[in-house]
């Protein structure tokens, strides 16, 4: 009786085997190549063919940009044909267009702790830190950088403006300066002298920040210098600064906050302004000149938030298929012959690359 019991569950479990198998779909092994599900981490081949076409193929050129009315005054509300695009003179198709003002932004902030700055170093860090609680939201990043003889990365990528806060108050003066060559200078710190030791490291600072930091990002990326706008010492020149920024596709602001009459007691010449405006109208930003006025530096932070809040985006599939790393000259035209600040070009990326 046992054995006939046994024999009859062997007969049950055979009919049940073969019923499952003939509703269930082949075996991972039984399946084309072309309809095998892909392994964890693993594209399949439909996912990779257009993958890998996108990535030679496409070449998007994307420009983020303020308008403008004789007057200074931001234009919003604008549509895709009141612009026309050129690069190096030929007209382009834009692809896209949106009118953006709450896209994600990436942030630096550049502080000037040479001696040149003694005066003005505390209300910087103070309306710094008040325009980073203003502008930033929950899905923007921020980092701050403190540059005199040498730069320095004091705050890594963070959205927690206390700590950002935090690395404004820790930046202090570091002259680097020499005080026995330099008439008027007596004991106290004043600007580098040309030919002496590094004194601000300006272009380097803005290199690395560009390079090391927003390079690596994607979207809306701007830094603010604050800071005499003179260089004194490094390593890299004025236009390394700007083709850096450029291929960060980095809106550059500077805020100039300048204590003149320390380099004229010094017997030195001044300038930093125009240095600074070339690298500003370069990447689209703009100088904003504060001198020592707490209520003016206040100011030129609102107009930068309220620049910020308002850009137009476009993007654009260039006709010069190249990529072959060259420079190439950018221009937006508007029909009512607003002021359009953008910046001025951009670096063609190498297919290698």
């Amino acid at each position: 009786m046992r054995d006939f019991v046994v024999d009859r569950l062997k007969v049950v479990l055979l009919l049940a085997m073969a019923a499952l198998l003939a509703v269930a779909p082949p075996s991972f092994a039984q399946q084309p190549a072309s309809q095998q599900p892909a392994s964890p981490g693993q594209k399949t081949d439909e996912s990779q063919e257009p993958t890998e076409t996108l990535k030679v193929n496409v070449n998007v050129v994307s420009l983020f940009f303020n308008v403008k009315d004789k007057h200074g005054a931001l234009i919003p509300n604008l549509t895709k044909d009141d612009f026309q695009v050129l690069e190096d003179g030929t007209p382009q198709t834009i692809k896209y267009f949106a009118a953006e003002s709450n896209l994600p932004l990436t942030l630096g902030i550049l502080i000037d702790s040479s001696g040149s700055q003694k005066w003005v170093l505390d209300m910087e860090k103070e309306v710094g830190g008040a325009f980073l609680k203003q502008i930033l939201t929950d899905k923007d990043l921020a980092y701050v950088i403190d540059f005199n003889v040498d730069a320095e990365l004091v705050q890594d990528y963070t959205r927690d403006v206390h700590r950002l806060q935090a690395a404004l108050n820790k930046v202090k003066i570091n002259a680097g300066f020499t005080t026995g060559p330099i008439p008027g200078a007596g004991g106290g710190p004043v600007p580098t002298a040309p030919g002496s030791q590094k004194g601000t490291v300006l272009f380097d600072a803005v290199y690395l920040s560009a390079h090391d930091m927003l390079s690596k990002e994607v979207g809306r990326k701007a830094m603010i210098l604050l800071t005499d706008g003179q260089d004194e010492g490094s390593q890299l020149k004025l236009k390394d600064a700007i083709e850096a920024a450029q291929k960060a596709d980095a809106i550059v602001y500077v805020l100039l906050c300048a204590d003149r009459g320390l380099y004229f007691s010094a017997g030195m010449a001044y300038y930093g302004e125009a240095d600074m405006d070339k690298l500003c109208k370069e990447t689209g930003g703009r100088v904003i000149n504060v001198g020592n006025k707490f209520d003016k530096l206040r100011e030129a932070f609102d107009q930068i938030a309220a620049e910020l809040r308002s850009q137009y985006s476009l993007g654009y599939t260039p006709s010069n298929t190249k990529l072959d790393g060259t420079y190439r000259k950018l221009e937006i035209k508007n029909k009512e012959n607003y002021k359009i600040q953008a910046r001025a070009g951009y670096y063609a990326g190498k297919s290698a690359e």
